[in-house]
C-alpha cells in the first residue's frame, strides 16, 4: 500500500523552546526523514497565501511559508518508503485554525510539544529579534508590554512574547481536536540537561529505535548585542532592508543582509541573565496558565513559578 505523501509527526511548538535541536537530533535517526525546511507552515494556513503581517521582516519571511497543498506533499516525497516522517513547525501549538486543520486532516499523525519556561521562553524570542536587528525596542519589559499594540497592528505571531508562552490554553484546545494520546509534552529542561534520555523519549513516543542518537545540537541562540551604537545605527538599516526585501527572492535578502547582520552581532559577552526581580514581575501573567498545563499534562511544571531565572541552552550545557 502506497501511504500518502503527508507527515507522520509533527513538532508543534512552542518557539524558542528547543524545536530546531530536537528537529536535527531527530534528522539523524535512521528511521526518520524530516522536510526541508523544517518549518514549512503549512497548516498555519487554509489554503491561502498567509495574511499580509506588518511587523519588521514580517513581508520578506512569509514568503517562505508555503501554503500550496503540492508543494507541501512535495516535501515528503523523497522520504524512503518505510521512513517516518515529519516536520517542525513550533506556531502550530500556538495556531487554534491548525489545531483544526491538522485534526481533520491527519487522523494518525503524532504531535511533540516542546514547552519552555514562559518568562525564559519570551526572553529568548525577544533577544532573537533584538540580536537579528528586527526588535526596536532595546528593553525586555517594554517590548512584552507592547504585544496588544502590535497584534492590533498586524505583527506576525512571532512577536507575541506572552502569548506564545500560555501552553495550557494551547493545550486544551489541542485536545478539541487531536486525541491527547497522540501529543507528547517535552519540557525544553529535559532537552538540555538529558539529550539522550529526551530523544529516546520522543523515539518511544513515534514508535521508532531508541538508543541511536547520542547528542542533539546547539540551539539557534544569537550572539549578544548590547545597547548601543550598533543596534541604534545598524538595526534600521536592517528593518529597512527587510521591508524592501519582500520584492526579492528570499535568500536574495539574506545573503545581502548576512554582513550586516554579522557586523551588529561582533559582541562575544555572555548575554545578560533576567533578574529575580525581572522574573518576580512576569510569573504572575502565567500562573494560571502553569497550573492548567500541570492539570493537563500531569507533568509538574510549578518551578517555572521560581523567580531564579534557568538561563540559556549554552549556559545550562555548560553548567
Amino acid at each position: 500500500m502506497i501511504r500518502p505523501p503527508q507527515p507522520d509527526f509533527l513538532i508543534v511548538g512552542a518557539p524558542k523552546a528547543g524545536t530546531t535541536a530536537l528537529h536535527a537530533a531527530l534528522s539523524q535517526h535512521p528511521e526518520v526523514f524530516v522536510t526541508r525546511p523544517k518549518e514549512p507552515k503549512y497548516w498555519l494556513c487554509d489554503g491561502a497565501p498567509p495574511p499580509a503581517w506588518r511587523g519588521p521582516g514580517d513581508a520578506h519571511s512569509q514568503q517562505e511559508w508555503i501554503w500550496r497543498y503540492d508543494e507541501y506533499t512535495d516535501l515528503f516525497a523523497s522520504a524512503p518508503p518505510d521512513a517516518v516522517r515529519g516536520e517542525s513547525t513550533p506556531f502550530y501549538l500556538w495556531s487554534r485554525g491548525a489545531h483544526r486543520r491538522i485534526g481533520e486532516s491527519l487522523p494518525d499523525v503524532k504531535l511533540i510539544a516542546l514547552v519552555r519556561d514562559p518568562v525564559d521562553r519570551a526572553y529568548s524570542n525577544w533577544m532573537h529579534l533584538w540580536c537579528d536587528g528586527l526588535e526596536p525596542v532595546a528593553d525586555f519589559e517594554t517590548a512584552f508590554g507592547r504585544q496588544d499594540a502590535r497584534v492590533r497592528a498586524g505583527w506576525a505571531p512571532f512577536w507575541r512574547y506572552r502569548e506564545l508562552g500560555m501552553y495550557g490554553e494551547q493545550l486544551a484546545h489541542l485536545h478539541q481536536h487531536v486525541d491527547p494520546e497522540r501529543i507528547l509534552v517535552l519540557r525544553y529542561r529535559d532537552i538540555v540537561d538529558d539529550p539522550p534520555a529526551a530523544v529516546d523519549r520522543a523515539c518511544r513516543f513515534l514508535g521508532i529505535t531508541p538508543g541511536t542518537v547520542a547528542t542533539i545540537p546547539r540551539d539557534n541562540s544569537r550572539s549578544y548585542v548590547p545597547p548601543g551604537w550598533r543596534p541604534t545605527v545598524i538595526g534600521p538599516v536592517i528593518r529597512a532592508g527587510a521591508r524592501l526585501g519582500q520584492f526579492a527572492a528570499p535568500e536574495v535578502w539574506r545573503r545581502a543582509s548576512a554582513p550586516l547582520v554579522a557586523r551588529l552581532q561582533t559582541g562575544d559577552g555572555p548575554r545578560p541573565r533576567l533578574t529575580p526581580e525581572q522574573r518576580e514581575r512576569l510569573v504572575s501573567v502565567f500562573a494560571e496558565d502553569v497550573a492548567l498545563l500541570s492539570e493537563l499534562s500531569g507533568q509538574d511544571f510549578s518551578d517555572w513559578l521560581s523567580p531564579e531565572p534557568k538561563g540559556s541552552f549554552e549556559e545550562r550545557r555548560r553548567a
